[in-house]
């Protein structure tokens, strides 16, 4: 059966039956139920334009992001250090490092990449701060990583800068492990930071330091670097089209992070462009994907394809929400958003188990 903009072109995350009506009723206000406008410039328009674009957006997300995160409290007995450790490339790397105040005994480590499609957005933002805590304060350590994005308010660092900090990132926390008070880490992010999730395993393999991670767990990962060419193997990308993030909008990000298109087969630029054999001997993976989100299918196709590797994989469908709408309202969605950090925790020590 058709669903969504395939079963009628107007359709809209406001209009779709299968919208969890407290999304539609907290982003109706403020214009977000609607189908996403176009933006008036293609991948193929100038380079300044586009980064133009991307600092726009980042305002505008971050806007969105941080009046649902302070629409929410804090969560108690979670105390939040930073620092700052050398980059691959004669960069500096900022950490946010939180810890539960009790804490009996080593603990598991998520490193995590925040969303922004590689582009945008920050680790210091408030929702990506809420995220952090909420994580925490089940019993983890979690580090946000301030990796360079390839466009935004700070610059244009396009690929490889992001994915080495993230990899920095993970093996310093590796390298400090008793000293952070942790027993063993995965690695964890959404949208663009499910990117790098997945691309710092790929890395990691190639490089012959994957033994250091013990899971990677991605939420609506934005993999597939295909969002205009609409392949028939990913049928929700016109679905969901303009649902809260549309195909050009993933596209003119995109083009930001590898500019010349010079890494589309390289499975550490994008993850989907792994082979069978790039994804043999993998360690564990959850893959979580939004129902109404274009990106759902590019993360369902690369769980199947995990386990069809022989990696030991879930997958999660987030029922009535948008493109990383299970973690956008902490306020407004509760059972939701808690559901969602009470998983990534429980993956965190599942995998503890084999990681030893």
């Amino acid at each position: 059966m058709l669903v969504g903009r395939l079963a009628d072109p107007n359709r809209s995350l406001g209009t779709d039956p299968r919208s969890d009506p407290r999304l539609v009723a907290a982003l109706a206000p403020i214009g977000l139920a609607g189908i996403l406008p176009d933006a008036p410039l293609t991948v193929d328009s100038p380079l300044a334009d586009r980064l133009a674009y991307a600092a726009a957006a980042e305002d505008a997300v971050g806007g969105v992001f941080t009046m649902f995160a302070l629409n929410a409290p804090s969560p108690a007995g979670v105390t939040t250090t930073t620092v700052t450790i050398p980059g691959a490339d004669g960069n500096e790397v900022t950490l946010f490092i939180c810890r539960p105040d009790r804490a009996g005994g080593p603990l598991p480590a998520v490193v995590h990449f925040h969303g922004g499609a590689m582009a945008i957005c920050s680790a210091a933002d408030a929702g990506y701060r809420l995220l952090r805590e909420s994580l925490a304060a089940t019993g983890l350590v979690v580090v946000g990583v301030e990796f360079r994005n390839s466009g935004g308010r700070l610059g244009a660092h396009p690929y490889p800068a992001g994915l080495n900090d993230c990899a920095a990132a993970t093996r310093w926390v590796y390298a400090n492990a008793a000293d952070l008070g942790i027993s063993h880490l995965i690695v964890s992010g959404e949208s663009g930071g499910g990117n790098l999730t997945l691309t710092v395993l790929h890395k990691a393999k190639r490089e012959g330091w994957l033994t250091e991670i013990a899971g990677a767990y991605a939420q609506c990962p934005y993999i597939s670097n295909r969002w205009l060419d609409y392949p028939d193997e990913l049928p929700s990308l016109r679905e969901n089209d303009g649902y809260f993030i549309s195909c050009q909008q993933g596209a003119l990000l995109g083009s930001l992070y590898d500019p010349d298109r010079a890494h589309a087969e390289n499975p550490t630029c994008w993850a989907s462009a792994a082979s069978h054999d790039d994804l043999v001997g993998l360690p564990p993976h959850t893959i979580s994907v939004n129902e109404l989100d274009p990106l759902r299918d590019e993360g369902l196709l690369y769980y199947r394809r995990l386990v069809a590797a022989g990696v030991p994989a879930a997958g999660r469908i987030v029922v009535g929400t948008c493109h990383g709408g299970d973690l956008l309202l902490p306020a407004a969605m509760p059972e939701v958003f808690g559901a969602s950090v009470r998983d990534v925790s429980g993956f965190a020590y599942s995998v503890g188990v084999t990681s030893r």
